[in-house]
């Protein structure tokens, strides 16, 4: 499964949802990807930063980790990796696993229009 990140607004966002639910219940579709849209391109690079990503990358690649236990696989401050964990999880990018965290999906998509909606 994979996450797929967008500019799009709420409006969007829920008539997709409710789509793929909809397929889903009725059993045209097998699973959905996670998705989850921003209203602009800034937006999604102010929450996706260089280090959020890499706690992303190093989650999927090591496996499971405690949030000591991640900040020292990046050499990050503890406070800072909690706080970046924290806001993944409120993205819904990573997950608690019992008294660990990780990162659920595959592989991560970020789609960016070059056009009037990339604000």
């Amino acid at each position: 499964m994979k996450a797929i990140i967008e500019i799009a607004n709420n409006q969007d966002m829920h008539r997709r949802a409710v789509a793929a639910a909809r397929a889903l219940a009725a059993g045209k579709l097998d699973s959905a990807d996670f998705r989850i849209g921003f209203e602009s391109a800034a937006q999604v690079f102010a929450e996706l930063t260089a280090e959020r990503l890499r706690t992303l990358e190093t989650l999927r690649r090591e496996g499971p980790q405690s949030i000591y236990g991640l900040a020292a696989v990046l050499g990050r401050n503890y406070s800072n990796v909690h706080g970046d964990v924290q806001r993944l999880m409120a993205l819904g990018l990573v997950e608690r696993d019992g008294p660990k965290v990780r990162a659920p999906f595959d592989e991560l998509e970020i789609h960016v229009p070059l056009g009037a909606k990339a604000a």
